[in-house]
C-alpha cells in the first residue's frame, strides 16, 4: 500500500487516492445511514464522484501510464470501470420505488472498494515508480475536474446502452417485479445496446487526453 502522506498534495496519484478516499466515506455514511432521504443524497454524491473521477483516469491517467504498466493490469481496469459505469447507469434511470436502488448501490460499492484496493496495492505503486512529471499530470487533472464539475459529465456508451433497452436488460429486477420479457425482445434490446454503444463510443464520448498526458513523461 502507498505511503500517501509522502506524496505532495498536487501529485496525480494524491489526488487519486484523496478521491479513493472520498467515495469510501460516502459509502460508509450509506450503509449507516437509516433516512431514505439520505440515502438518496449520498447515493447521487457517490455517483456524481465516481463519473469525474473515472473521466480522469481513462482521459488522463491512464493513457500517461499505461504503456509501461502494461495490457493486462490496465485492461482490467478498464472493465472494471465498464461494470461500475454500468451500474451508475441504471441508478441514474431507476426511481426511488424500486426495492433494488439501494442492493444496486451497495454492489456499487463493493465492486468500486474491490477497484480501490487494486489500484491502490499494484498499479499505483508501480505507477509512482515511472519517469513521470506527476505534480504537471496533476494539474492538468485538476483543471479538468474544475470543468467536469462546472459544465458537468459528458454522456458515456453504457448510460447510451441502458437507454437504448429502456431499463429492460436490468433482468433480475425486472424478474422480482413480476416483469415477462420474450426471447425477441432480449435479443432486439441487446442488438439496440450494442449500436448505441459504438455510435456513443466514437461520437458522443469526449476525446481521451492521451497526446496530452504524455507530454508529463520527462525526456
Amino acid at each position: 500500500m502507498l505511503e500517501k502522506l509522502l506524496l505532495p498534495e498536487k501529485h496525480a496519484i494524491s489526488i487519486l487516492i484523496k478521491d479513493h478516499d472520498r467515495v469510501k466515506e460516502l459509502f460508509d455514511r450509506f450503509e449507516k445511514s437509516e433516512s431514505a432521504s439520505d440515502k438518496e443524497k449520498i447515493l447521487g454524491e457517490a455517483t456524481t464522484e465516481l463519473k469525474i473521477h473515472a473521466a480522469l483516469e481513462e482521459e488522463i491517467f491512464y493513457p500517461a501510464v499505461r504503456r509501461q504498466l502494461g495490457k493486462d493490469l490496465m485492461n482490467e481496469a478498464d472493465e472494471e470501470h465498464h461494470v461500475a459505469r454500468v451500474l451508475i447507469a441504471e441508478l441514474d434511470r431507476n426511481d426511488r420505488r424500486d426495492d433494488h436502488r439501494y442492493a444496486k448501490f451497495t454492489v456499487l460499492s463493493e465492486n468500486v472498494r474491490h477497484h480501490i484496493k487494486e489500484e491502490e496495492g499494484e498499479m499505483l505503486p508501480k505507477a509512482k515508480g515511472l519517469e513521470i512529471d506527476f505534480e504537471a499530470l496533476g494539474q492538468e487533472m485538476l483543471a479538468r475536474k474544475k470543468e467536469l464539475q462546472k459544465n458537468g459529465i459528458p454522456p458515456d456508451a453504457e448510460h447510451a446502452m441502458v437507454d437504448a433497452v429502456n431499463g429492460n436488460d436490468d433482468t433480475p429486477a425486472e424478474a422480482a417485479r413480476g416483469g415477462k420479457r420474450s426471447v425477441r425482445s432480449v435479443i432486439r434490446g441487446s442488438k439496440m445496446a450494442k449500436t448505441a454503444s459504438r455510435a456513443t463510443s466514437s461520437s458522443s464520448r469526449r476525446p481521451r487526453r492521451g497526446a496530452k498526458s504524455r507530454s508529463a513523461v520527462k525526456k
